[in-house]
């Protein structure tokens, strides 16, 4: 497999070239495939006039003058996936959000179903509807151990562009305490699969330090599978909070979250921003991306980490910022392109702090990706400090 990295400004050096342990099967799970419709993305933007409450209910997602924007992830992505990384079975629901209509597919319903757990799917009828959250969905820790949250390829949870739609915190009293060692449990076990996460808003949060515009993890298991994520967003500044679209703190054991078959961004004006990671954030955690794409997402923060004298810090990562010590990163058959970052790392900033993680690229494309401030040298669009350098198999950059 290969890896094209095209550079944004000219740079010198060469890329090392290894082989990357294989990652299992690729077969998906027959049951999980979305009879996918584009239109789900087509939620509406919000404006300064959109301040009043959003409504209670459903409808079918407005059109509306944005490119039509294929099923997510890469189509030409080749990556073997893992049977632990594939969509859930939700042939057998525990909950069913709605009746078959869209204006019973509610916020209150979604939050409620959230709340009590299981495999919950949604019930609103042939078209693609578009529920507002009135409130952040949250997870109670008591609940599962798996929780599966499947749209079947029609629904979109918007955050209106005014609150968090996903959050799930095992270390969060009010959510209930299940272990005396929170930081390190296998419950729950969150996926979230076939939807559409957009609009999301966490500016303004910092509980845990922020992020997350439109799911926020800390804890348990958590993994994403062919699922959007567009126009969401997180604080504008700040030295380490990140993930316009999802940020995650712990996962059991150190195993990674799974992101497969999936989309952030993928068109212009449909990607994140946030002060870092215009996609993706973490710290201390490990990630593998399958065969997804991460595309016009932007890290705006100014300063860097630790921030600059003067500024307020941030501007790294333009799709992915990881920060810790001990982990990984494995970006395979995704394609990685036109994100941007003020500060390090127009792709993907990567700092191990003790020097031990390390980040394998395999049959994936990182082009396009800016970095306005510094990259390591031979690597365009990615600042990396770890173990060794990034392993990156048969690659040629250009």
């Amino acid at each position: 497999m290969r890896i094209r990295i095209v550079a944004a400004r000219a740079l010198t050096g060469l890329l090392t070239t290894a082989v990357l342990v294989g990652c299992g099967s690729s077969a998906q799970d027959r049951t999980a495939g979305p009879a996918w419709d584009p239109a789900v993305t087509a939620a509406p933007t919000p404006t300064a006039s959109a301040a009043a409450p959003p409504s209670p209910t459903a409808s079918p997602s407005p059109s509306r003058s944005v490119p039509t924007l294929p099923r997510p992830g890469n189509p030409r992505g080749r990556a073997q996936v893992p049977a632990e990384a594939r969509a859930a079975d939700t042939r057998k629901p525990d909950r069913v959000i709605g009746n078959g209509t869209p204006r019973s597919c509610t916020s209150e319903a979604v939050v409620a179903a959230v709340a009590r757990g299981g495999v919950i799917t949604f019930s609103c009828g042939p078209a693609p509807v578009t529920i507002t959250m009135k409130a952040t969905a949250k997870i109670r820790n008591s609940t599962g151990p798996r929780i599966v949250l499947d749209g079947g390829g029609k629904v979109t949870l918007s955050g209106g562009g005014m609150r968090r739609i996903l959050y799930m915190n095992t270390c969060d009293q009010a959510q209930g305490w299940t272990t005396s060692h929170c930081q390190d449990q296998d419950h729950p076990q969150l996926t979230v699969q076939n939807l559409v996460f957009a609009d999301g808003n966490s500016t303004g949060d910092r509980v845990e330090g922020g992020g997350g515009g439109a799911i926020f993890v800390r804890g348990g298991r958590f993994k994403v599978v062919n699922s959007r994520f567009v126009r969401n967003r997180c604080d504008q500044t700040g030295p380490d909070l990140g993930g316009a679209a999802i940020r995650v703190l712990s996962q059991f054991k150190g195993l990674p979250v799974y992101v497969v078959n999936s989309t952030f961004g993928g068109a212009s004006g449909q990607g994140g921003t946030c002060a870092n990671g215009g996609a993706l954030s973490s710290i201390g955690v490990s990630w593998v991306v399958l065969n997804s794409v991460l595309s016009h997402n932007r890290a705006v923060g100014r300063g860097a980490n630790p921030a600059r004298g003067g500024t307020p810090g941030g501007g790294s990562g333009g799709a992915i910022y990881t920060d810790g010590n001990r982990f990984t990163v494995t970006i395979a058959g995704s394609v990685i392109e036109d994100n941007r970052a003020n500060e390090g790392g127009g792709a993907i900033f990567f700092v191990s702090n003790d020097r031990t993680g390390t980040m394998k690229i395999d049959g994936s494309s990182l082009r396009r990706n800016p970095s306005d401030g510094f990259e390591t040298r031979g690597f365009p669009g990615i600042f990396f400090l770890g173990a060794r350098n990034p392993t990156v198999t048969g690659s040629t950059p250009r």
